[in-house]
């Protein structure tokens, strides 16, 4: 299944034992359409505020519904924050985290001197005028496989900080700028950090080659603030064409 859902409301994707996370939302509408328990596997946890255009799960069921009746039975059972937006019987070969070989974010910022109550949940206001060329150039030193140490939360339990980063875009509509990332997986809050260092230079608060020194770095320190959450969007997840799952 894929999911969008506006994160605003939650502490993150995944069940925890304080606070509410979408799993157990997602979870407790499609055990009421499956009449038993479901437990569900995601392509990418998100944190807290996080939002997601085409999160994609997995699952397994004894019962037996086609597509439509999945998706019109667990949408009628979610708030209107939650939304199943597509639906796909797939082989046992396929797993929603470990098949996937690259996840697309995007991160939103407004760009100007006042601040907007309706983008207030969706864009990371910066008061500040940023430099978009300058922050091209420090984007284009984290292309590639690389020790994202510096770009890890500190609480950040993945047992290698190795990751390889396809594509960064960066692009600049008038007052809105959105960032694009492409890599094959992500650190905890390694988008946030990497766009945070961005909005460094962007500012002319660093120059474009601090964002190498902080990468070879190696030290969550180096790096400065992070992005906050609300502005991160989880856009897509590409699996091989066996699956065929689009990969927008």
């Amino acid at each position: 299944m894929g999911v969008e859902y506006d994160g605003s409301a939650y502490n993150g994707w995944q069940k925890q034992n304080i606070g509410l996370g979408i799993q157990t939302v997602v979870e407790k509408a499609l055990s009421k359409v499956a009449n038993h328990q479901i437990n569900s596997i995601c392509a990418g946890r998100t944190d807290t505020g996080v939002h997601a255009r085409s999160q994609v799960i997995h699952f397994d069921t004894i019962t037996e519904r086609d597509n439509y009746g999945w998706l019109a039975g667990v949408n009628s059972n979610l708030p209107p924050d939650i939304n199943i937006t597509w639906v796909k019987n797939v082989n046992n070969d396929f797993h929603a985290r470990f098949s996937a070989s690259k996840r697309k974010y995007s991160y939103k910022i407004l760009n100007q001197k006042t601040r907007s109550s309706l983008s207030r949940n969706y864009f990371w206001w910066v008061y500040d005028e940023l430099d978009v060329n300058q922050m091209q150039s420090g984007a284009k030193y984290l292309i590639g496989k690389h020790d994202f140490t510096s770009f890890r939360a500190t609480s950040c339990q993945a047992s290698s900080p190795i990751r390889e980063i396809f594509d960064i875009q960066i692009q600049k509509n008038d007052e809105h700028l959105r960032i694009t990332l492409t890599a094959n997986a992500y650190l905890q809050r390694m988008v946030r950090n990497i766009v945070g260092a961005l909005v460094q230079i962007g500012k002319q608060e660093k120059d474009a080659k601090w964002m190498h020194d902080v990468l070879k770095g190696r030290d969550r320190k180096l790096a400065g603030i992070a992005a906050p959450a609300h502005g991160l969007t989880l856009l897509a997840v590409k699996y091989p064409n066996e699956f065929d799952i689009d990969f927008i």
